[in-house]
């Protein structure tokens, strides 16, 4: 069964390491059989937060935003892949997610974190944990943290060293965790079965 799942991701830093993470994680989803989508921040390029997409009347929200919010509600499930800015959260993916909240509902999330020193994003994934959970969603228990992204990938894009082990081995896990909630989700979604 395939399912779609949106990957998100926020840095806007021009020498952002995180969008390697990215993009080898919707690669790996989509070798899986699953259709895997990344959303950029930095290309969708949304304003900072002034009005949700939802504060908008049907056919005014600007079209970028507009178009995410579509993907978003037509999407099965999600990973945010989240960067550890001074200990917090990414304030560019934080600012992406806010324009939103009914589209994200009802449905699983999975945090993959990373930082550039040994620690891996985990007080960033504790903090989105507790954000999105707040958004309605499920957030599954199965972390992926990855140290010292800049060397966890080669030159093509692909996991090396130990740390690149490390999530090579931790991946499978992960993913099988989000895929099994989201195929939980949809089967309530499809039996018209909101949890209230």
């Amino acid at each position: 069964m395939s399912r779609v799942i949106l990957v998100f991701y926020g840095s806007y830093r021009q020498d952002r390491q995180g969008i390697k993470l990215a993009r080898w994680i919707v690669e790996a989803l989509a070798a899986r059989g699953d259709r895997a989508e990344l959303v950029d921040a930095k290309a969708v390029d949304l304003p900072m937060l002034d009005r949700r997409h939802s504060d908008y009347r049907e056919g005014e929200a600007p079209a970028a935003m507009a178009a995410l919010a579509d993907r978003i509600a037509a999407a099965d499930g999600f990973v945010f892949v989240a960067g550890e800015y001074n200990g917090g959260l990414q304030p560019g993916l934080k600012n992406l997610v806010d324009h939103y909240l009914p589209q994200f509902a009802w449905r699983p999330a999975a945090v993959a974190s990373y930082s550039a020193g040994p620690f891996a994003g985990i007080r960033a994934a504790t903090a989105w944990r507790t954000t999105l959970g707040a958004m309605g969603m499920v957030v599954t228990s199965t972390p992926l943290s990855l140290a010292r992204i800049g060397g966890a990938f080669d030159t093509a894009g692909l996991p090396a060293g130990e740390d690149g082990g490390r999530l090579i081995k931790a991946f499978p896990r992960f993913a099988d965790d989000l895929c099994w909630w989201i195929d939980a989700a949809k089967a309530q979604r499809a039996a018209e079965r909101p949890p209230f």
